[in-house]
């Protein structure tokens, strides 16, 4: 067994002078690193590989196998060991070595997603042995490791709430594992599992021997990029069944959940018998009427006022069900008499047969099927949505465009007041958008839009008007057909009006994140500089946003250096912006294929303290020898600058 000598109490004279210098590192402007906490995991991972792991990894780590490790970190609490994996995932220090020493009981979350080509069989094997503790594990990506592994490894956690395995060998059986193991999950990802079909997700809403739905905690499914089914029609069945057996479900992403909506509230399962026979499980019909009963259970249940001591959930239901039909019947009456339908659920009700859901966050729809889940799933606050559909018919584009537009605005407005994220695939001009973004984006926090067509600043300028509260906004855009060319950027003199003019413009004063895409052709090396007026715009946005932390704008089709240096010199600000200082919150910078010059680089690194990483790649104007001075001038900083360029 491997051991670890003590660390030296005395620092030499060069640490010392080192650490006096630099004492006030992490203290300034409420970082998260100001802790003793903090600064003593931050010390751990930044010398793991020279120190913690030297011993291990030259004389044990390729010649024993250990069931347990005596170390430096056994008696480390669990919390501290999940902030240094943390740290070591973020920064891309994890190695085999750490895993070997940090893999320990008190363990209780574990993600290799940043690390997943370490991932194997015999780390699969440290993780059963070791980590039985676990309430969280993130396996996404690792593709060395087969489906039976996977099994035999899970079958050793059994205190898993939290599971992702998207991207891996995951297969029907590792599903069949899973909802026998783990009946405190809550959260299970399988997106891009390419061995996982549809109807391998039946597992998780049946039991096969009794053919019988059983409880389950699951609240949130991920299934999106899966391996297709036989045929759309099972696919659909498929979804369907899920969502009638998870009744706790509120998260879920899976394509044809649209269409099994439509399914549902339409009540057409005898086609789907067929399947359901194949699989052997219970039929929709028979799961629908279940799903009636257990809500009107719970009516029944809630509805008591006269303080008798009721049974358990579960059992009342399990005693409900056990009545005959005549009982049933009977019962049904009885409420449809007093309630005026046949029962509620926890969030609705089923009222003529239209069954609800819990669902709250629904990626995988499509634009012809969001009147039908908007009735199905009343509650959502978070879509995605792929309007990205083809013209079937012999209309023109701009007509077909303007209908789907719309017919998006009115799908939208169903949610007006309680969606608070949306994600829009929309091939379109950006003015189509903005009658749905008004009657949706008052409360929205993030979106985020992709395939749009830019067509005017304008409505740019109505967007930000009609999402004041957005933290987070994403943006990928195609450039505009034609020149907007507005007014010279290298005029240095204020024109007269400017300040009234920029102080009346639109902001969204909490935002975040913002990322603005233009689409670029790959053989081009430059963009066309053909929207001069979009400074305007950029500077509401980052002007107004003083809290905003991330900033990428990528193949920007006009010149950056008007954009900070009215930014940073002008003393207007827009309507509504906070009284801070621009950028000075700001901790990541993308500027890819973008025209601006070494020296706003530079202001904007010496202004924004808090920048940790930049990303400058295919700026064309600037060149290897100046990016290098400017790494070494950043070494000096406060906050290390991590500088991408090519």
């Amino acid at each position: 067994m491997p051991l670890f000598r003590q660390l030296e109490d005395t620092l030499d004279k060069e640490h010392k002078k080192k650490k006096k210098k630099h004492k006030n590192k992490w203290t300034q402007d409420g970082d998260s690193l100001s802790t003793l906490v903090s600064l003593c995991l931050q010390s751990l991972a930044d010398n793991m590989k020279d120190m913690w792991l030297k011993d291990y990894a030259q004389k044990y780590m390729d010649q024993y196998f250990f069931r347990y490790v005596m170390g430096p970190f056994s008696s480390l609490p669990g919390e501290l060991l999940d902030k240094l994996l943390c740290i070591l995932s973020s920064r891309n220090l994890l190695t085999r070595a750490a895993l070997h020493l940090l893999l320990l009981p008190q363990l209780t979350c574990l993600s290799l997603k940043s690390a997943c080509s370490l991932v194997n069989g015999n780390l699969c094997s440290l993780i059963q042995i070791r980590c039985q503790n676990l309430q969280s594990l993130d396996l996404s990506g690792a593709q060395n490791v087969s489906s039976s592994v996977l099994c035999e490894m899970l079958g050793g956690l059994h205190l898993l709430s939290s599971l992702s395995l998207a991207g891996t060998l995951c297969d029907q059986r590792v599903i069949y594992v899973v909802s026998r193991q783990f009946p405190r999950l809550k959260h299970l990802d399988v997106s891009r599992c390419l061995h996982l079909t549809p109807a391998g997700l039946l597992p998780l809403g049946c039991q096969e021997e009794s053919n019988k739905m059983f409880t389950k905690a699951l609240s949130s499914l991920l299934a999106l990029d899966i391996c297709l089914a036989d045929s759309e029609g099972d696919a659909v069945a498929a979804v369907a069944f899920i969502l009638l057996s998870l009744p706790k479900l509120q998260r879920l992403a899976i394509e044809g959940l649209g269409q099994a909506c439509v399914l549902i509230q339409n009540r057409e399962y005898d086609g789907t018998e067929e399947f359901t026979n194949r699989e052997g499980v219970l039929s929709l019909k028979d799961l629908w009427a279940r799903r009636i009963q257990e809500d009107q259970l719970k009516d029944s249940i809630f509805q008591r006022t006269d303080g008798e001591e009721s049974l358990n959930l579960e059992e009342q239901i399990d005693e409900w069900l056990s009545l005959d039909r005549g009982q049933t019947d009977e019962l049904r009456q009885k409420d449809t008499e007093t309630n005026g339908c046949i029962g509620f659920t926890e969030k609705g009700y089923v009222k003529d047969g239209c069954l609800t859901t819990c669902l709250r966050d629904v990626q995988g729809l499509t634009l012809d099927t969001l009147q039908t889940v908007g009735n199905v799933c009343p509650d959502l606050c978070v879509l995605s949505l792929d309007c990205l559909q083809r013209n079937t018919d012999n209309e023109d584009s701009a007509a077909g465009g303007f209908k789907q537009a719309d017919v998006l605005a009115r799908g939208l407005g169903r949610f007006s007041g309680q969606l608070l994220s949306l994600s829009l695939q929309f091939a379109g001009p950006m003015s189509d958008l903005v009658p749905a973004l008004q009657a949706v984006g008052s409360h929205l926090l993030l979106l985020t839009l992709e395939g749009i067509r830019a067509d005017g600043h304008t409505p740019l300028l109505e967007l930000i008007h009609a999402c004041p509260r957005l933290t987070s906004l994403t943006i990928h855009l195609d450039l505009p057909s034609t020149n907007w060319e507005g007014n010279d950027d290298d005029n240095d003199d204020e024109e007269e009006g400017e300040d009234e003019f920029l102080s009346n413009m639109p902001c969204i004063p909490n935002l975040r994140s913002l990322t603005l895409n233009f689409f670029m052709d790959e053989q081009r090396m430059i963009p066309a500089l053909c929207w001069r007026s979009l400074k305007g715009v950029l500077w509401a946005l980052i002007r107004g946003a003083s809290l905003l932390q991330k900033l990428s704008l990528i193949a920007v089709p006009c010149r950056l250096d008007p954009v900070f240096k009215l930014v940073l010199n002008h003393r207007a600000k827009p309507l509504g912006a906070l009284d801070s200082a621009p950028l000075h919150c700001l901790r990541s910078l993308g500027l890819n294929r973008s025209d601006i010059t070494m020296e706003t680089v530079v202001r904007i690194v010496n202004t924004c303290t808090r920048l940790s990483s930049l990303d400058v790649s295919g700026c064309w104007a600037l060149t290897l020898r100046k990016i290098t001075k400017l790494q070494s001038k950043s070494k000096r900083r406060r906050h290390t600058l991590q500088i991408t360029w090519t």
